[in-house]
């Protein structure tokens, strides 16, 4: 069951990178972001919401904060917490370098005017680094926690100092505050945008009643809980009319790409091997889901997989066949308006106009969303985008979040994709 107390609920639009402060002027520049599909009441949205995202995307899904619109003003230094590099490599990889390249655009100087650290999954090790950044004179953090108690534990320490906190990609259910602003994805649209390609890739088996797995993220991050929400809404329609039928429903505790493993070992011999679809919650978790399906001398190919993050492994398993798509997430678009609105905590300026309100309704006992609202923090919300063997080019590589180089390496090179693209 779940254990926090609240949970976000309702999208507002993404900002056109917060009135336009995070436009280029050069001709490849990005533009605004797409706006966030609404959710209904219980922040469930379905597959249609995310109409158009197994297409065409460009690299007008990123943006950059650079030029003298973003320079920077005010006082402090800004602090970006990340959580670590072993359950998925967004963060380091990504992440890190967005942020960096928004900042370093907008004025400021490594070290002096922003850090960027990494807890390496340890919330202890957090939370003593949001102390040491609210002691080296911080005027913002910028936090993507471990987990919702020690997130809660570092937003409280940041309220006490003076310090604004920009809750960034995470949002922390426990506790009886927020930070000064949210910046994420739909995260139930992450999902529906799962079902979106495995509902089809499921039926195209011809297996009545199909048996499918829900493989979850960590019950610590209410990410998780907003991923199921997402397909989730399409697994209950389908068992409720007798076309599928759910073998497990789990949560991975921390994440923890050996604890999915196992779990999906243990999966498997439960099932007896009879499983025709698997709603893996990211990519660290589908490519543990596949080594299992390996192991149990299954084809990967028969039994589409999900994933989120468009790591690298994620899109070399679609190539080879293992792994039927993944969710891209332009994670340049959301440093960059996670950059942006933590300049513009920095220079002192009134976010609330610029992003809306965004409502935390309260859950009850069972996980249900109650009637009462508990608090209000502004979100901003931005759209995913499925990516499937037939659109890395206008995805991914469009965008430049991966290459042609860092995918085609071993076996993948052999692949038609990589061959065409030499």
């Amino acid at each position: 069951m779940r254990k926090s107390t609240r949970r976000v609920v309702g999208i507002v639009a993404a900002l056109a990178f917060v009135a336009g402060a995070c436009g280029s002027d050069d001709d490849g520049g990005g533009s605004d972001t797409t706006e966030a599909p609404a959710g209904d009441e219980t922040g469930d949205t379905t597959a249609d919401t995310t109409a158009d995202e197994t297409g065409d995307t460009t690299a007008d899904t990123t943006a950059d904060a650079g030029g003298d619109e973003a320079a920077a003003g005010g006082e402090g230094s800004i602090w970006v917490l990340l959580p670590d590099s072993a359950t998925s490599d967004r963060w380091e990889k990504d992440d890190r370098r967005f942020f960096a390249e928004a900042f370093d655009a907008a004025g400021l100087a490594e070290g002096t005017d922003y850090s960027i650290v990494n807890a390496e999954g340890d919330p202890a090790a957090q939370i003593s680094q949001a102390e040491q950044a609210i002691g080296d004179g911080a005027s913002v953090i910028v936090l993507t926690s471990n987990d919702s108690g020690s997130g809660a534990t570092i937003i409280d320490l940041a309220k006490d100092a003076g310090v604004a906190v920009v809750e960034y990609d995470r949002f922390n259910t426990e506790g009886s505050s927020g930070g000064a602003a949210y910046v994420s994805f739909d995260n139930v649209a992450v999902g529906a945008t799962m079902a979106s390609v495995l509902e089809p890739a499921i039926d195209a088996l011809g297996v009545t009643p199909a048996k499918v797995v829900m493989q979850n993220g960590g019950e610590e991050d209410n990410n998780a809980f907003l991923f199921r929400d997402g397909y989730n809404a399409t697994v209950e329609a389908r068992v409720a009319d007798g076309s599928w039928e759910l073998v497990a429903d789990q949560f991975t505790p921390g994440w923890d790409n050996a604890e999915a493993l196992s779990i999906a070992e243990q999966i498997l011999v439960g099932a007896e091997n009879d499983v025709n679809g698997w709603f893996a919650a990211n990519d660290g978790i589908a490519n543990s889901v596949i080594a299992a399906i390996e192991s149990a001398g299954l084809d990967p190919s028969t039994i589409p997989v999900s994933g989120q993050d468009a790591t690298t492994a994620g899109i070399q398993n679609i190539l080879l066949g293992k792994q039927a798509m993944t969710v891209y997430k332009p994670i340049a678009a959301e440093a960059a308006v996670g950059a942006q609105i933590a300049l513009a905590l920095r220079a002192g300026e009134d976010i609330t106009a610029q992003t809306g309100d965004f409502e935390i309704i309260g859950i009850d006992g069972e996980g249900k969303p109650t009637e009462t609202p508990d608090g209000v923090v502004p979100y901003i919300a931005l759209t995913p985008i499925a990516v499937t063997a037939d659109n890395i080019l206008e995805t991914v590589i469009a965008d430049g979040f991966r290459t042609i180089e860092e995918i085609c390496t071993g076996d993948v090179a052999e692949t038609q994709f990589c061959v065409d693209n030499a």
